[in-house]
C-alpha cells in the first residue's frame, strides 16, 4: 500500500493540508515550489500534502510552468468535479436554488415565487423538490449544501431566531431538515451574510479585507467582512443594521415590535407603504401610471423614478439619504475599504447611490473615508446563491471538513 493512503496525520498536518489546499484553491501558489516558498514547509512535507489531496481527488496536476532553472515545475489545481454542493437563498416571496461544483461555480439554478408565511415544512419541502430535479442525472454526489434565510439565524445550530416575517419559523431545525433528506452536512445563515461571502469570493469584493455589504430591499442588513473573513459575532446576529435607531423616525413602528428602526423608516416596506399618500400628489402622474401596471410594489417606484417622476425619485432619495447617514457609523466603527450596495431598494437607480455615497462621505470620518470605495454589486440577486454555495464549500474544505474526509476515506479502506 501505498504510504499516501495511510491517512492517520501527523499533529499539526491536518492544518499544514488545508494551508497547502487553500493556497491552491486561491492561485496564490500553482506550483510545488511555489508551496514551498508560501508555507516555509519542507519540500518532502509538501509532497507529502500534495499526494494525499491528490488520492483524496481534491488537487490534481495540470500544465507545465515556465522553469526558472532546472526542470519545468508542473501546476497544481483544484478537482472542482470532485463533488457538488446544493445552494439555495429564500426571500419573503423568491426562492434561488442551484447545483455548483467545488470551485463555486453554478451549474444550474432555477428560480421561483414562494411565500415563507406558509411555514417551514412546506416551504423547506419545495426547496428540496427544486434542488433534486436540478441534480437528476449530475454524476458527482452532493458533499453538502449552504441555505440562506430572509431573517436572524443562530449560527452554530442553524435555526432561525425570532424571524419578524417568518411565523412558524422560529427555532425550527433547518439544519437538520435537510440533513436528514440530503444526507450531507448543512450549513445555515442569514441571507445578507450569503451575499456577503457571494461578493466577497466570487465578485466585486476579491481580495478585499475589510467590507461591508449591505442589502436594502424590502428590510435592511449589513454582512460584515473583517481581516477577509466574515463576522458573524457571538450568535451570528452581526450586521443587523435595519434594527438601529434613526432620529427621524420616532412614531414608526418597525415589524421587530420596536420604533424608529431604520428599516421601518427607508426600507422597501415603507417605501411601499408611503404610496397611498404619494399618488395623491398630482405630480405622481407616472408613479400612478407604474403602480396600475406593477401593483404597489418598489418595482413600480423604481420604474417610476427611472422615467424621471419627481414624487418617486423623492421616495427613494429619502430612503438613500437615511440609509447612508446610519452606514457612517459603521464606517467609523470597522473602516471598511469597500462598500458594496445590493438588494432591490439599493441597486435601484444611480442617483441612490450616489445619494448614500454623498451621505456616508458627509457623516464619516475623512480618514475612514480616503480609499472607501462604494460600489453596486454587480452580482445582483445572484450574490446570496453565490455565497450559499460559497458557505458550504469553505466549511468542507476547511480543517474540520477535510477531518471528515480523511476519516471516511480511512473507512472505505478498511471496509
Amino acid at each position: 500500500m501505498s504510504p499516501v493512503h495511510s491517512w492517520e496525520l501527523p499533529q499539526g498536518g491536518l492544518q499544514s493540508l488545508v494551508s497547502v489546499l487553500d493556497l491552491i484553491r486561491s492561485g496564490e501558489a500553482k506550483t510545488r515550489p511555489e508551496l514551498v516558498r508560501q508555507t516555509q514547509l519542507a519540500r518532502n512535507v509538501i509532497t507529502d500534502r500534495v499526494e494525499r489531496l491528490q488520492a483524496l481527488g481534491l488537487v490534481r496536476d495540470g500544465d507545465l510552468q515556465r522553469s526558472t532553472g532546472g526542470r519545468a515545475p508542473r501546476s497544481l489545481e483544484l478537482v472542482p468535479d470532485a463533488g457538488l454542493v446544493y445552494a439555495a437563498e429564500l426571500g419573503a416571496t423568491r426562492l434561488d436554488v442551484g447545483i455548483a461544483n467545488l470551485s463555486g461555480e453554478i451549474l444550474a439554478s432555477e428560480e421561483m415565487p414562494i411565500d415563507v408565511k406558509e411555514g417551514p415544512v412546506h416551504t423547506l419541502e419545495t426547496v428540496f423538490r427544486a434542488l433534486t430535479n436540478l441534480s437528476s442525472g449530475m454524476e458527482p454526489r452532493v458533499w453538502g449544501m449552504g441555505i440562506g434565510l430572509p431573517g436572524p439565524v443562530e449560527w452554530e445550530s442553524g435555526r432561525p431566531y425570532a424571524p419578524p416575517i417568518m411565523p412558524g419559523w422560529d427555532g425550527f431545525d433547518v439544519r437538520g431538515f435537510f440533513s436528514d433528506q440530503v444526507g450531507c452536512p448543512v450549513w445555515v445563515d442569514n441571507d445578507v451574510n450569503m451575499m456577503a461571502v457571494g461578493e466577497l469570493r466570487a465578485g466585486v469584493a476579491q481580495g478585499y479585507e475589510d467590507v461591508v455589504y449591505m442589502k436594502v430591499g424590502t428590510g435592511i442588513g449589513a454582512g460584515i467582512v473583517s481581516g477577509g473573513k466574515l463576522q458573524r459575532g457571538a450568535q451570528g446576529a452581526a450586521g443587523d443594521i435595519g434594527h438601529i435607531s434613526v432620529a427621524s423616525g420616532g412614531t414608526e413602528l418597525c415589524r421587530c415590535g420596536n420604533y424608529g428602526c431604520l428599516e421601518a423608516v427607508a426600507g422597501g416596506a415603507k417605501l411601499i407603504g408611503a404610496l397611498e399618500d404619494a399618488l395623491n400628489d398630482p405630480d405622481a402622474s407616472q408613479l400612478a401610471q407604474c403602480c396600475a401596471s406593477n401593483g404597489h410594489t418598489v418595482e413600480a417606484i423604481v420604474r417610476a423614478a427611472r422615467f424621471g417622476d419627481p414624487i418617486a425619485i423623492r421616495l427613494l432619495v429619502e430612503s438613500a439619504r437615511t440609509v447612508g447617514d446610519v452606514l457612517a457609523q459603521l464606517v467609523n466603527l470597522l473602516n471598511p475599504a469597500m462598500i458594496v450596495v445590493g438588494g432591490r431598494v439599493g441597486r435601484s437607480l444611480d442617483l441612490y447611490l450616489a445619494t448614500l455615497r454623498q451621505a456616508v462621505l458627509r457623516r464619516s470620518a475623512p480618514l475612514a473615508t480616503r480609499s472607501l470605495d462604494v460600489v453596486v454589486s454587480p452580482l445582483g440577486e445572484r450574490a446570496g446563491l453565490v455565497g450559499a454555495a460559497f458557505t458550504a464549500i469553505d466549511q468542507l474544505l476547511s480543517a474540520e471538513g477535510i477531518a471528515r474526509l480523511l476519516q471516511r476515506q480511512s473507512l472505505e479502506e478498511v471496509v
